[in-house]
C-alpha cells in the first residue's frame, strides 16, 4: 500500500474543494465519477412549480463503484486514468493522470464521498474521514454564487435546487456522520489532515463524534 484515503465530504457549498486545493495532496475529485446525463438510471427530483430535473443530488446518480475502485488503484500503485466530468455538460469530457508523487494520503472529495467510507475501511484503504460544514446560510451563498458564476445549470434550477439543499443541510451532516466521517469546519479538518500526514507509519481511522 502505497498511501491511504482522507475523505473529504461535506454539503454542497461547504468549502470541500477549497481546503482539498490547501492541503497540498493528490486529489480525486469525485464528482467526477457523477454519471452522464442520458443514463436512464438517474434520479428524477419534482421541484415545486417546474418540470422535473435530474437529482444530481442523490447519490444514484453517481458511481460508486467506480470511484472506489480508481480510489484503489491510485493507493496501490501510484497513479490512475480518472475520469473530467462537466457538470453544465451533464458529460464526462476528458481524462486526468492522478498521482500520487510519493505523498503518503489521498484525498477524496466530493458531495458523495461519504459514500465510499465503509467500502475503503474494508479493503483498508482509508486514514480518516471528515465531513465540513458551515453556517446553511453561508453555505448557501457561497453555492449559488459558485454555480452561477460557472453557468453549471440554468439559474431557476440553481436556486430551486440551492433552497432545497438548504432545508437538507443537516440531514446531510448527519448522514455523513452516520456513514463514519467526524465532522468538523474546514479549518479544524486541515489541522487534522495535516498531522495525519505528518505522522510516521500507518494512519488510524478517525473516532466518531
Amino acid at each position: 500500500m502505497l498511501a491511504r484515503v482522507v475523505v473529504l465530504a461535506g454539503p454542497s457549498g461547504s468549502g470541500k474543494s477549497r481546503l482539498a486545493e490547501r492541503l497540498g495532496l493528490p486529489v480525486l475529485r469525485l464528482d467526477d465519477f457523477y454519471k452522464d446525463g442520458d443514463d436512464p438510471t438517474l434520479p428524477v427530483l419534482d421541484l415545486a412549480g417546474g418540470d422535473p430535473v435530474v437529482d444530481w443530488d442523490a447519490p444514484a446518480s453517481w458511481n460508486h463503484d467506480a470511484a472506489v475502485q480508481a480510489l484503489e488503484e491510485l493507493c496501490r500503485t501510484g497513479s490512475v486514468d480518472a475520469p473530467v466530468y462537466e457538470i453544465a455538460a451533464n458529460a464526462r469530457t476528458g481524462h486526468r493522470v492522478v498521482e500520487l508523487a510519493g505523498a503518503p494520503l489521498v484525498v477524496a472529495e466530493g458531495i458523495f464521498a461519504q459514500e465510499v467510507v465503509a467500502e475503503c475501511r474494508r479493503r483498508g484503504l482509508l486514514a480518516a474521514a471528515y465531513c465540513v460544514t458551515q453556517h446553511p446560510a453561508l453555505t448557501f451563498a457561497r453555492r449559488l454564487s459558485r454555480d452561477l458564476s460557472e453557468r453549471r445549470k440554468p439559474p431557476w434550477v440553481l436556486l430551486r435546487r440551492g433552497l432545497h439543499l438548504l432545508r437538507a443541510q443537516r440531514e446531510v451532516v448527519s448522514h455523513a456522520r452516520r456513514l463514519g466521517c467526524e465532522v468538523c469546519r474546514p479549518e479544524e479538518a486541515r489541522l487534522a489532515i495535516g498531522r495525519l500526514r505528518d505522522r510516521p507509519g500507518p494512519s488510524s481511522p478517525p473516532s466518531r463524534r
